[in-house]
Formats: structure tokens, sequence, C-alpha cells
């Protein structure tokens, strides 16, 4: 069942990018007791995000639309984010 963590990035990643795909894997079991564990069950992250805004887009700045995107979240509320960002296939 998603967190209220991962409901929202959901939401704001909706609204802000519309994507064709989007899933968000909430990986902080795999983290429990390490670094940025804070014990919320919700300290790691995986977003899968597939947009045509990200069309002509670096892969880095893919990236940071998303990062800038999800604003407070990632690096306060949230220790640790990876990033799978790219344009659906033509």
């Amino acid at each position: 069942m998603p967190g209220a963590i991962a409901d929202e990035m959901q939401a704001i990643l909706t609204d802000t990018f519309v994507p064709t795909k989007l899933e968000i894997i909430n990986d902080s079991a795999s983290h429990a007791g390490h670094s940025g564990d804070d014990g919320s069950g919700e300290s790691h992250f995986t977003i899968v995000i597939e947009a045509t805004v990200f069309e002509g887009m670096t892969r880095l700045a893919r990236q940071r639309a998303v990062i800038s995107a999800l604003g407070d979240i990632v690096g306060q509320r949230v220790h640790a984010v990876a990033i799978k960002a790219s344009a659906p296939a033509a």
C-alpha cells in the first residue's frame, strides 16, 4: 500500500508531466538499518516516468526536471530517489 509521500509524489508528477507511464517504487525495505533510513518506511524510492515533455532532453535534464518538480521531497523528506525518465518511443 502506498504511503503519504509516495502518493504526494504521484500527484505532483502526474500534474506536472502528464506522463504516459509512471511507477513509484518504494525501495525503503531494502535499505532498512542503513544510512538514510529514518524508520518511516518512505526513505528510498525509484521513479520510472515516461512523458512527451522529455523529448529532446538529455538524461540529466530529465532527472533535474523531476527533482525540481518534487521540491523539498528529495533530500529533505526522502533520503534517496533513483529516477528513470524517458520520452515515449516514436
